[in-house]
């Protein structure tokens, strides 16, 4: 029997796992049905009356007041996506020191997956900060000549298996950041499955830097939506930009109302989602490599000696079998090597750590 191109089965097995009540990797799949009924009860447990309107008042005022105190910040701007968010947040570093350039990651989501919008829209120009697996530091920083209009450090840096730096690299790049005079943003999306890593109150992570954007969808499990954090006359430029990019939508009540009950809901398990992560990575075998060695995150990539094709046959039919959620593997660039990322979130509390490692090394297991 013929086997099933990965790109098809890769896809069965998205859709298999949406029927799945756990998961090892993933959210549980809410239809569109279940989860405005479930906002629906959230407004009703918070409290929400009221519409914003134009991004102002009602719950989207309440998120910001909330993030303000999270974080001990000065202020912050709900957005309706996180590449807004950012490239407001650079427009307005970059502008007020005259300089264009920013210093970031090459595996930056900037770089990789907004279609050059910075550049085209905002005339940024880039120097890289860092290559490949590698977190930055202020050795980096000063590696690099000349002016600087920001520098972005991203946490975790996703593409590299959500790798982030010691709390002690991050002070240090910060330090070299003031000292130089070039602002400091925190490319924030996985702010809440970073924090258990750095061991420090969101505050004082906060503190580092000049701007922090934080995302609502991942791991809290928002609709949408992102934010800006820093001093009020920093989000008050930055709320220009948004309204210049189009981002002052009629009603953003339902993403906000999301958002505040990602952060009762899903933010206190975050550091459980670590732990489990890191005791399922350290129960697969030898022959599946774990990228970072012990996860810094609740995500993490795996490698291993494979034929995509293949393995997913595996892994779908055990998806089917156990009915809980996997993910698929893909040919990585080495040849007769695969991938895949594990995100872990909820749906995995209930499950043993090392019962599901093994039912993943089953999929992909050498054999004679």
């Amino acid at each position: 029997m013929a086997v099933m191109p990965a790109d098809d089965l890769a896809t069965r097995i998205r859709i298999a796992s949406r029927s799945c009540p756990d998961a090892v990797s993933g959210q549980v799949f809410r239809s569109p049905a279940r989860a405005l009924a479930d906002l629906a009860r959230s407004c009703d447990e918070l409290g929400i009356q009221e519409w914003d309107v134009y991004g102002e008042s009602g719950p989207v005022g309440r998120l910001e007041s909330e993030l303000i105190e999270l974080f001990g910040v000065e202020a912050a701007a709900f957005f309706p996506t996180g590449i807004m968010a950012q490239q407001a947040a650079l427009r307005v570093h970059t502008d007020r020191a005259g300089v264009r350039r920013v210093a970031l990651p090459d595996l930056s989501h900037l770089l990789l997956h907004e279609e050059d919008g910075p550049r085209l829209l905002h005339r940024l120009e880039f120097s890289l900060l860092t290559r490949g697996f590698e977190t930055p530091a202020a050795r980096h920083l000063a590696a690099i000549p000349g002016l600087l209009g920001a520098v972005l450090a991203e946490l975790p840096l996703r593409e590299a298996g959500c790798l982030l730096p010691t709390w002690e690299d991050l002070t240090e790049l910060s330090k070299a950041c003031r000292a130089r005079g070039v602002a400091l943003h925190f490319d924030g999306a996985r702010i809440w499955e970073s924090q258990p890593w750095f061991g420090r109150p969101l505050p004082e992570i906060a503190a580092l830097a000049d701007s922090l954007y934080v995302s609502f969808y991942k791991g809290l499990g928002g609709l949408a939506g992102a934010a800006l954090l820093g001093p009020a006359d920093f989000i008050a430029e930055a709320r220009l930009w948004r309204r210049r990019q189009g981002g002052t939508v009629y009603h953003l009540t339902a993403e906000a109302v999301s958002a505040l009950a990602g952060l009762r809901e899903q933010l206190p398990i975050v550091a459980d989602t670590v732990g489990w992560a890191r005791a399922f990575a350290a129960e697969l075998p030898s022959f599946i490599a774990v990228q970072p060695g012990v996860p810094h995150a609740n995500q993490f990539l795996a490698y291993a000696a494979g034929d995509a094709d293949a393995v997913n046959e595996q892994v779908l039919a055990r998806v089917e079998e156990r009915r809980i959620g996997l993910p698929a593997w893909h040919s990585a660039q080495e040849p007769g090597r695969i991938t895949t990322e594990f995100a872990v979130s909820r749906a995995a509390l209930r499950l043993d750590p090392a019962e599901m490692a093994a039912l993943v090394a089953a999929a992909i297991e050498p054999r004679s």
